[in-house]
């Protein structure tokens, strides 16, 4: 007899962005009670919370308005600074803090950490420096690692930091080098297999030379055709993706398939959470997507 597969350690979620939500309160995005609503009448069970204010702040409200839902938090998000040094901690600090105080309250395990843009999303002013000085990456992994230390003593959560499109943390080279110069004890990755694909960079390659490192993932593609424009113009990320460089899957890169094998072969739980940044969209756009990639990722066996 062939033995059944095991069941995967792989859980599959979306988040608001998914809905084209990138930020707490702008008339352009849906309701976050439709975003809720929609996110699991799609089939997902797993959310992150999204820009900090979207959702309800309160941990009771929150709760409430998931449970009956049948949702559950996987992470909250933050942005931050920390290759600027320690005069940046504090103000750092605070924002991590609340974030964090509510992920843990609504049962979240992790915090997703984003590196801050040297150019403006939006308008692509060069805001710094796009490669870091030898005293920026000390400050940026020393800092790191202390914030992983101490989200894990106060609050319970694992950090897990998010290579992004215009930042110093994006592609191979800048990916590896702050793998090697951190702790694994304290700092994980989170992998976004879009954003990496931005950047040049192999999810399945990643995976399978840092696995131990990877500590969650956030499923995405990009429009190979788009990203060669946007690459060449030397677009900002906000206006790439208004040309729609981030795709629905499977229509995109990097294959998913072949990175859910490499992320099932860590033998791990893992979160899968699909990304598909469409800020900003018309309101009717995310609900369809949204249905069609969680048949598609259940096709994928997760």
């Amino acid at each position: 007899m062939t033995k059944p597969s095991p069941p995967s350690r792989i859980r599959v979620g979306s988040a608001p962005d998914s809905w084209g939500v990138w930020f707490a309160d702008d008339p352009r995005q849906v309701p976050w009670q439709r975003f809720l609503d929609e996110v699991s009448g799609a089939g997902y069970t797993w959310i992150e919370l999204g820009p900090y204010g979207y959702l309800p702040t309160d941990p009771a409200v929150l709760a409430e308005e998931t449970s009956r839902r049948g949702l559950r938090v996987s992470a909250a998000t933050v942005f931050t600074g920390l290759h600027h040094g320690p005069d940046v901690w504090d103000r750092t600090w605070a924002h991590v803090a609340e974030n964090a105080a509510l992920a843990q309250a609504v049962g979240a395990a992790h915090l997703v950490v984003i590196p801050s843009f040297w150019r403006d999303d939006r308008t692509g002013e060069v805001l710094e420096d796009p490669v870091l000085t030898a005293e920026q990456w000390r400050d940026l992994t020393r800092l790191t690692e202390r914030l992983g230390r101490e989200v894990r003593e106060r609050y319970g959560l694992r950090i897990v930091v998010h290579p992004h499109a215009d930042t110093h943390l994006d592609g191979e080279e800048s990916v590896t080098r702050f793998l090697d110069a951190t702790d694994p004890e304290a700092v994980a990755l989170c992998l976004d297999t879009g954003h990496y694909a931005y950047a040049g960079g192999d999810s399945v390659k990643l995976i399978e030379t840092y696995g131990e490192r990877i500590g969650y993932l956030h499923l995405k593609q990009v429009d190979p055709e788009v990203l060669a424009g946007v690459v060449a113009e030397g677009v900002p990320f906000g206006p790439a993706v208004a040309r729609g460089v981030m795709c629905e899957p499977p229509s995109g890169v990097p294959a998913l398939e072949p990175v859910l094998a490499a992320a099932r072969a860590l033998d791990v739980d893992l979160f899968a959470i699909v990304e598909q940044d469409m800020y900003p969209c018309e309101p009717d756009a995310p609900y369809p997507i949204a249905l069609r990639t969680r048949r598609f990722l259940r096709s994928c066996g997760v």
